[in-house]
């Protein structure tokens, strides 16, 4: 299998996973340069999200491992953000994920993948295709592991604006799930 470019920066985005996890779970307020080499890492992986659809969409090489990876890409920086910056935001200074925000976003990503493994048994495909709502959601999650890596006050407000955001999208993705589904099984006549 070949892959494109545009794959091929999705992994290394994947990659850089294990390096923002250790630098967050390794901190410590005598390392504060841990935080800014933490903040440098998820500053990259979040351009590289968007240089990886760029490439895909300008250069046609969208492909259907891309159309997993880069969402599974997003998904694992964002949930491995939030469980690592819920487990030491603390001594970054004050401003930190709340248990309800981490449970929301993580809650939406497990029912959104339970979901997707659902309609790929029963369809044995699975097209992936981002709403307006998922990707606001996945910019305020964006800018909430921004806020607590810089300890913005206003923190809070983007962790409301947020989770009012992953509900919304998780119903919608939910819905047009379960509309898949229903199509799926007047086709096969159960």
């Amino acid at each position: 299998m070949n892959l494109t470019f545009a794959n091929k920066v999705t992994i290394g985005r994947i990659l850089t996973i294990p390096f923002f996890i250790v630098t967050i779970l390794y901190y410590t307020p005598e390392k504060e340069y841990q935080r800014y080499l933490a903040l440098g890492i998820f500053f990259i992986a979040v351009i590289t999200d968007a240089v990886d659809g760029y490439i895909a969409r300008t250069h046609r090489q969208k492909t259907k491992a891309g159309a997993i990876l880069d969402p599974l890409a997003d998904k694992l920086l964002l949930i491995s953000a939030f469980l690592s910056l819920y487990k030491v935001g603390h001594l970054l200074g004050g401003i930190t994920f709340p248990l309800w925000f981490v449970l929301a976003v993580i809650s939406r990503d497990i029912i959104l993948l339970i979901g997707s493994m659902i309609i790929y048994i029963i369809k044995r495909r699975l097209e992936v295709s981002p709403t307006q709502w998922g990707k606001a959601t996945t910019c305020f999650q964006i800018f909430c592991i921004f806020g607590v890596l810089l300890q913005w006050n206003f923190s809070p407000l983007l962790w409301y604006a947020a989770a009012t955001l992953t509900i919304i999208s998780g119903l919608g993705y939910i819905r047009s799930g379960i509309k898949v589904l229903n199509v799926a099984f007047d086709q096969t006549h159960f």
